[in-house]
């Protein structure tokens, strides 16, 4: 009796387990045939946009209106969004598909410099419309090797989850007709490098480049690195750092310090140009507990800490906290003008006032002598393009970068419209509205105790 009750129970049991399993390999079924699915929609979403893309750039080339072509343009550069959208959504993570992202990036940045523009009074060049020529033919042979990677997939059905499956085991070669497909696209792209994308191309990641020209002096070695971040940190004869090189695939070289604070037992990282040793950032990693002091009071430590490091004329411009925590922008000032391309950072902990943070790439890439700028607007006349609903409360002159990045003297604007404060930069040549920013209210502290 016993005997058959607990073959009894053993049978439910197997039974229930095997049901179990099922349910189980149903669930999991499901989720894998929805990620499919939402691979295959953006691989097929991919293939329309490359198509599109073309296409457009075809219709760009064929216009003679200025006034058409900036819609046109600004259809391209959505268009390229998209693709990149898509691309994304795709599990490329593995695959060395950086040159096609690039590609689309240089599309989508040239088409929105260009759609910006006021193309009546300053039309695409000679140059640009070759640019443009070349575009849509590369775009085209993108799109072929495209159609023939989703001609596979039609045809083969095959399944983006094998090539995830692939990638994630490392010890197996990639062999897959769809990651052989996108591998022949990017080496394709990859001829592509050369192409001159017209006015404003060279812009396009030129910080590290940028701050390569700016600096100038002799090579520092890794001890007078040392000391150079003694003498920022007011901690000279008392620093310890590890030094190592770093800068590689950038167009200058630094050094990159590892600091143990003594005082503290806090760690502060910090890079060091190697030619000129000009700092670049720094960061102290620790938890700032309280607010000890005034934003006023760390503002006045965030200007000392500039003065005393070498930056004549800089004006504070903007000042945040974050938690406990000061954020203070400085930006030069020329000639009483605000100048923004040349700008530094610097952070304050409210619990003891020191600088845990601290970054200058804007300046040291930007900073140099300017010529006197030319201002055809007066106040008067600038504020004659501002929105009536605007309350101005305060008004200064600025340089700032425009949508081509191109420095544009403005006067700025700070207003209120109802309960909402604005700035506004006016270009002070021709009156065009350069930039319109939104103040950030400050942020509400609820208590839930």
């Amino acid at each position: 009796m016993i005997r058959s009750i607990i073959i009894g129970v053993l049978a439910v049991a197997v039974v229930g387990t095997g049901y179990w399993g099922y349910l189980e390999h149903q669930e999991k079924n499901a989720v894998l045939i929805q990620a499919e699915n939402n691979y295959q929609r953006a691989f097929h979403e991919l293939s329309y946009n490359l198509d599109h893309l073309h296409d457009e750039l075809g219709s760009t080339l064929a216009m003679n209106s200025q006034d058409r072509l900036s819609p046109s343009l600004t259809d391209v550069w959505r268009i390229t969004a998209q693709a990149q959208n898509d691309l994304g959504q795709l599990p490329l993570s593995l695959l060395p598909f950086s040159k096609t992202e690039e590609f689309l990036y240089k599309i989508g940045d040239y088409s929105y410099r260009n759609s910006v523009r006021d193309l009546d009074q300053d039309p695409l060049t000679d140059e640009e419309y070759e640019s443009l020529k070349e575009l849509y033919h590369q775009s085209g042979e993108i799109q072929n090797e495209m159609r023939k990677v989703q001609g596979m997939v039609i045809e083969d059905d095959l399944k983006w989850m094998d090539v995830e499956l692939e990638m994630a085991s490392k010890d197996e070669p990639l062999d897959n007709a769809i990651v052989n497909g996108f591998e022949v696209i990017d080496e394709k792209v990859g001829g592509f490098s050369e192409v001159d994308f017209g006015t404003g191309a060279k812009e396009i990641s030129a910080d590290d480049e940028k701050i390569a020209e700016n600096l100038d002096g002799e090579e520092i070695d890794e001890q007078e690195a040392v000391n150079i971040a003694g003498e920022f940190l007011d901690r000279e004869g008392n620093l310890e750092a590890e030094v190592e090189n770093t800068g590689d695939g950038l167009a200058y070289d630094a050094y990159s310090l590892l600091i143990e604070d003594p005082e503290d037992n806090h760690t502060i990282y910090m890079d060091i140009t190697k030619k000129g040793g000009k700092p670049l950032w720094l960061l102290e990693d620790r938890q700032v507990e309280s607010a000890e002091i005034s934003l006023h009071e760390a503002s006045e430590k965030a200007k000392s800490f500039i003065n005393k490091n070498g930056f004549d004329n800089m004006q504070l411009v903007d000042s945040k906290q974050y938690d406990n925590v000061g954020v203070f922008n400085f930006a030069h000032l020329h000639d009483d003008i605000r100048v923004y391309s040349d700008s530094v950072v610097v952070e304050v902990a409210l619990d003891n006032s020191d600088v845990i943070g601290y970054e200058a790439f804007a300046y040291i890439a930007n900073h140099k002598e300017r010529k006197p700028s030319n201002q055809e607007l007066s106040e008067e006349e600038a504020k004659e393009n501002l929105n009536p609903s605007l309350e101005v409360m305060e008004h200064h002159m600025a340089v700032i970068e425009n949508d081509l990045e191109e420095e544009v003297l403005c006067h700025e604007f700070f207003g209120v419209i109802d309960d909402d404060t604005y700035r506004i930069f006016i270009n002070a040549e021709n009156g065009r509205e350069e930039k319109v920013e939104k103040m950030d209210r400050a942020e509400p502290v609820y208590d839930f105790d």
